[in-house]
């Protein structure tokens, strides 16, 4: 059997590395769409890529209407942008937001005026795009190396799983100096994200072993690094270490994909606008539990990686010790209630359940759980949406 790994055509690492943009963007563009939200405006770290964008001799205009979880109308707000302003590549600069809206704004520019996004659902994104690149302000997604954007489409309030090799960045910058400015919540959120990320790859029914690598690499570098972080956001050394590992992360779900925690997620956040990494979070617990059933001796390794268990720890225990892990951890950052987070937005365990048979048919329509090794049917995800409370 054969496999095949994704990577970006370059990744360019380390702390402070944004000043040396200028060489690796030459003769890449014109003018330059900078993706990005007025948090990253307001804190200067979208002047840091325009200055480097200028030591370059580029012009920029910055969009930075991807304040949250993208939408389609946010995604045609800034391709208007970038058509008016005649620009010929994009900078992503943000969290998943950011880049997710740039890769949607990237690949629709090539398309005739009035496209919809939602016309690309079930199809490869495979087409000559403008040059993309991508600068994470978190620890998180991995999106700067990934072929995957997800847009909510606010029509049919779904959110849409859109992939394809054209969506992967070109060049990846990762400078975790960029990531000192999250709060803990958001380290925490997007921490875990890129936590699911690496146990979904490693899991997951296209694990392969280029991705295992990665996906042991991140969950060691996680566990480790992510409480220090979400304590203290100035620590250099963890926040590298972070930012590595969702780099890592990222590249073993890209090519191994993710897994029964995501394809339950995507509906949480549509229809009660819940922070992807948080609703990742609240889910991790429960999805485990189900999953280690038929997958033993790999979440074993991952129990045994995290240092809960060790060689002579029989599989099944081992596993359920990562289990018990996985739930004290996303306590220790803080993740919140499922109960506290729908008060917040309004919303009460009542109208959640309203939702469980849309939200079990949206999340089997995404093809996630079908990845884990244990296939979910739509009864057994929504007994696992009912133990969130």
């Amino acid at each position: 059997m054969g496999y095949t790994f994704m990577v970006p055509e370059k990744i360019l690492s380390g702390t402070g590395v944004i000043e040396e943009l200028g060489p690796h963007i030459q003769g890449k563009g014109t003018k330059a769409l900078i993706v990005t939200d007025a948090f990253m405006v307001k804190f200067g770290n979208a002047a840091k890529v325009e200055n480097a964008l200028k030591k370059a001799d580029i012009p920029d205009v910055i969009y930075d209407g991807a304040n949250s979880e993208p939408t389609d109308k946010i995604v045609d707000a800034g391709l208007k942008v970038y058509r008016e302003e005649k620009c010929d590549f994009v900078v992503a600069l943000g969290g998943g937001s950011p880049m997710d809206t740039a890769k949607a704004i990237s690949f629709l520019s090539t398309q005739p005026e009035g496209t919809k996004i939602n016309s690309f659902m079930h199809k490869t994104i495979d087409m000559k795009v403008p040059y993309l690149v991508a600068i994470p302000t978190t620890a998180g997604t991995g999106s700067e190396v990934t072929k995957n954007t997800i847009i909510s489409d606010t029509e049919n309030n779904v959110k849409m799983l859109l992939g394809g090799p054209s969506i992967i960045p070109k060049l990846a910058v990762v400078d975790p100096t960029f990531t000192m400015t999250a709060p803990a919540g958001v380290t925490a959120a997007t921490g875990i994200d890129a936590l699911c990320h690496a146990i979904e790859a490693y899991t997951s029914r296209k694990a392969q072993p280029l991705t295992d690598t990665f996906a042991l690499s991140a969950i060691k570098k996680i566990h480790k690094n992510l409480p220090i972080c979400y304590k203290d956001g100035k620590n250099v050394e963890a926040r590298l270490a972070m930012s590595v590992a969702a780099l890592e992360a990222g590249i073993a779900f890209n090519n191994a994909s993710v897994t029964i925690v995501h394809g339950m997620s995507r509906p949480i956040g549509a229809l009660f606008h819940i922070a992807h990494g948080v609703s990742n979070a609240v889910l991790l617990p429960a999805c485990m539990e189900f999953a280690i059933e038929e997958n033993t001796e790999r979440f074993a390794t991952i129990a045994r990686t995290m240092g809960v268990a060790d060689e002579n720890t029989p599989a099944h225990e081992a596993a359920e010790a990562f289990v018990r892990e996985v739930t004290r951890f996303c306590k220790e950052v803080g993740i919140p209630r499922v109960e506290d987070l729908l008060k917040k937005g309004g919303k009460t365990k009542e109208d959640f359940f309203a939702q469980l048979d849309k939200m079990a048919d949206d999340a089997l329509e995404s093809g996630s759980p079908q990845n884990t090794m244990r296939i979910p049917t739509k009864e057994q995800i929504i007994e696992i949406y009912k133990k969130l409370f």
